[in-house]
């Protein structure tokens, strides 16, 4: 039934019939994944509370069971009935528009080019007089006629995917810079100039050039668009101040899009000058800007039929997310997996890494921003436009997904559906939303807050929300002041996401060792956590930072865990056989006081045979952490040390497959560029807030032979680093603040971004020859030269 709803999915657009019906069958989908769940929960919970009365429930519950599969049935029969009243067409067939028909929906006055079911080519401007009708060879012939031997520009508006430019361009997959035959290929300085969404059409377009990004627009460009756009050829200044003013902030409002602007300042033009029409049009901004039929909406919506099923459902989900709000990627991807988004392929790393690729699919549509890039250029941390996640409301809405409260919403009462929505996010009021009547949602799947306080609900509310939510897959509530979770958590035997940060949570019920499904559980400042965690069998990652008492938490025990966070020095060398978690562990970070000794923790991490990444974080008043013998750490590749460590291993004692290293809080006495420029491998280094107590460092010649990126940040006794030629062969991105005094940055030949942290500009010199940009950026000086010369 979900592979028919996929494949009439991409009809729904094209005929309001189909949409009627899809509601229908998505229903009856939803209903039978609530039997499947009922009969399990039913089961379980049964099976653990055995006496003579559960034979008899057994019995009762089986039978309410067989009621719901009968009229489930029923309503599978009537499905074809209803298509036939609505008259619509037969989905696994060609379906009832024409091609011109079908090409006529895309975007009004654009070019286009399309292929029919016989093989012929479209080309012309839709409602814009006769369309000529071409055959590849035809129209190859005729572009090659028009064009050979002339200068020409030829601009391809809107190339929706990779198969439309193969198609237009006549360009082979495996040479994805060729021209192919169709363009003339010359030296007369003709140029293709191609615009789409699609980050991978640009690069298919041409794999030598790095794609034109266009970028939202500053508030000084949004405001200058707006007003060419509203005042037209008047000068903005002779209007009255009060009424430039409501100007500004429907410009802000618009967030940077420039189609939104241009759509705002349009309407604006048209209408008189007077404070209460443009304060009326402020205060209905939506309905302007973002109603069902206006251009915005229009144009967005197109973006949104063009994904593939897989990224509808993962984008849809952002809705979840209050406006504006920054939305950490690692969290996102937990979520995704434990909504069942990622098809299970048996490894869980495997499909975070399937997750990580949604996600940057929807970037690269242009329908997610990126607001945080790692060192590596992972995106750490991302967000949804306010219209973009107006129109993923209104698509989860009409596939019964969600029933967002908001924050503007005066209770969160206001916002609930009488549909069996899925998914619920409350932002405010969340001991209102627990009070409520709910007998029509008990089939939610995912509950998110948003830094919610609960003002005089307490630990009853949560209870409610575990004794009427029992098919709960995701469980969310970051931000509540909460001082205790009821034992009825242990009843979500479907839950697999748990989020608990910056509760005031002191300890977690014993009864969380039923959670059979959980994945995730990520929680902090957690006073004790209970041993029988060490019962959920397919927790995979598991946070508990900020503990403050020690006890022993048999962690080997859990065979999944491939994450883990915030054990303390003294509990993880008490481990009976850390080997046991080789398997699949591939990141781990400890914390605490370091009474342990160093040889000791070098053994026990050699064991991790799959460990990536090794977080050391050593709290204030121990004794530091003693040089580590760490080259029998076979596939580590990311190290991060914070706390005291006076002196750094040889560099023959790092590990053999070492790309990563970040020092802060060390306080070495002696320069360690020394020994760090000889790890082979070293691809990233980041030396941050006393990590170095000296004022002098030296990279010697071929050092750092591999080194991509160097940060230097907050070192306040260092004044003076020394690179010799030939040092730092291939780093490319610099970051150091503005008081270090650098000699021969000039050496560095490759270098293409170099960020000064500090307000006063670097005292430098550059080629004359060399293109050089500077921007001001968070505060701090931005610079991107090719080149720099001391």
């Amino acid at each position: 039934m979900k592979c028919f709803l996929e494949e009439a999915g991409k009809k729904q657009e094209e005929d309001g019939r189909v949409c009627n019906w899809l509601s229908e069958i998505r229903e009856a989908v939803y209903y039978c994944e609530d039997i499947i769940d009922r009969f399990i929960l039913t089961e379980t919970l049964l099976r653990r509370d055995y006496h003579v009365m559960s034979s008899l429930k057994r019995l009762k519950a089986r039978h309410s069971i067989g009621v719901r599969i009968e009229e489930l049935q029923g309503q599978l029969n009537a499905i074809p009935r209803r298509r036939e009243l609505l008259g619509v067409p037969n989905i696994g067939g060609g379906g009832s528009k024409t091609t011109s028909e079908a090409a006529d929906q895309r975007r009004p006055g654009a070019p286009y080019l399309s292929e029919n079911s016989g093989g012929g080519l479209y080309t012309g401007l839709p409602r814009r007089g006769k369309i000529k009708t071409f055959d590849e060879e035809q129209l190859a012939k005729f572009l090659q006629n028009k064009l050979e031997g002339k200068k020409y520009l030829v601009v391809l508006d809107d190339v929706w995917t990779c198969e439309d430019w193969n198609c237009l361009a006549k360009v082979s997959i495996n040479e994805p810079g060729s021209a192919g035959g169709v363009f003339p290929v010359g030296k007369n300085g003709s140029r293709l100039l191609v615009t789409t969404r699609d980050e991978d059409v640009a690069k298919l377009a041409d794999a030598r050039v790095t794609p034109l990004t266009l970028k939202f627009l500053s508030p000084e460009e949004s405001w200058e668009l707006f007003c060419r756009k509203a005042f037209l050829d008047a000068e903005p200044w002779a209007f009255p101040k009060p009424l430039l003013e409501l100007g500004e902030k429907m410009a802000k409002k618009c967030a940077g899009l420039p189609l939104a602007i241009v759509v705002l300042g349009g309407l604006l033009s048209g209408i008189d000058k007077s404070l209460p029409e443009w304060r009326k049009v402020l205060d209905n901004m939506d309905a302007y800007l973002v109603g069902s039929d206006q251009p915005v909406m229009v144009i967005l919506n197109l973006s949104y039929v063009a994904l593939p099923c897989h990224l509808k459902i993962c984008f849809l989900h952002l809705c979840l997310f209050p406006e504006d709000h920054v939305i950490s990627t690692r969290k996102l991807l937990s979520l995704w997996l434990a909504q069942g988004f990622v098809k299970n392929q048996g490894n869980t790393q495997r499909m975070k890494h399937t997750a990580n690729e949604y996600l940057n699919q929807l970037i690269s549509r242009n329908l997610v921003q990126a607001v945080r890039l790692s060192v590596n250029k992972r995106v750490m941390e991302c967000r949804v436009h306010d219209f973009v996640r107006k129109l993923a409301i209104e698509k989860a809405k009409e596939e019964n997904l969600i029933s967002a409260d908001s924050p503007s919403t005066s209770t969160a009462a206001s916002r609930l559906s009488s549909t069996k929505f899925r998914w619920q996010s409350v932002y405010s009021g969340f001991d209102r939303y627990a009070s409520m009547e709910h007998s029509s949602s008990s089939c939610l799947g995912s509950l998110l807050s948003s830094k919610v306080v609960l003002l005089d609900g307490g630990i009853s509310s949560v209870r409610f929300i575990c004794q009427l939510f029992k098919r709960l897959r995701v469980l969310d509530l970051e931000g509540l002041q909460i001082k205790k979770l009821p034992k009825e958590i242990g009843e979500l035997i479907f839950l697999r996401y748990m989020g608990l940060r910056n509760t005031s949570l002191k300890t977690l019920p014993s009864s969380i060792k039923g959670l059979l499904s959980l994945q995730t559980l990520d929680t902090n400042n957690v006073k004790r956590v209970p041993k029988e965690i060490c019962s959920i069998k397919n927790l995979g990652d598991l946070c508990i930072e900020g503990q403050k008492e020690c006890k022993l938490i048999r962690v080997d025990k859990l065979k999944n865990l491939q994450n883990l966070s915030g054990m303390r020095f003294d509990q993880w060398t008490r481990l009976n056989d850390p080997s046991k978690l080789s398997t699949y562990l591939e990141k781990l970070k400890l914390e605490g006081r370091f009474k342990i000794k160093g040889v000791d923790l070098s053994n026990s991490i050699s064991k991790l045979r799959n460990l990536r990444s090794l977080y050391l974080k050593v709290s204030d008043g121990s004794k530091g952490i003693p040089p580590l013998v760490m080259n029998t750490w076979d596939r580590l590749s990311k190290l991060d040390i914070k706390g005291r460590m006076p002196k750094l291993p040889e560099a023959c004692q790092f590990p053999p497959c070492f790309t990563q290293l970040t020092l802060e809080g060390t306080k070495l006495d002696d320069d360690p560029m020394p020994t760090l420029e000889q790890l082979p491998q070293l691809l990233t280094l980041r030396l941050r807030e006393n990590s170095y107590i000296g004022d002098e460092m030296r990279v010697s010649p071929k050092g750092f032979i591999k080194l991509n990126v160097l940060q230097i940040s907050e070192l306040t006794q260092l004044t003076k680093l020394n690179i010799e030629s030939g040092a730092m062969p291939w780093l490319t991105e610099f970051q150091f603040y503005e008081e270090l005094q650098i000699y021969k940055l000039s050496e560095l030949q490759n270098l293409v971004e170099v960020d000064i942290i500090g307000r006063i500009v670097f005292s430098f010199t550059i080629r004359a020859e060399i293109p050089f940009h500077m921007l001001l950026q968070n505060g701090d000086w931005k610079y991107t030269p090719s080149d720099l010369q001391k």
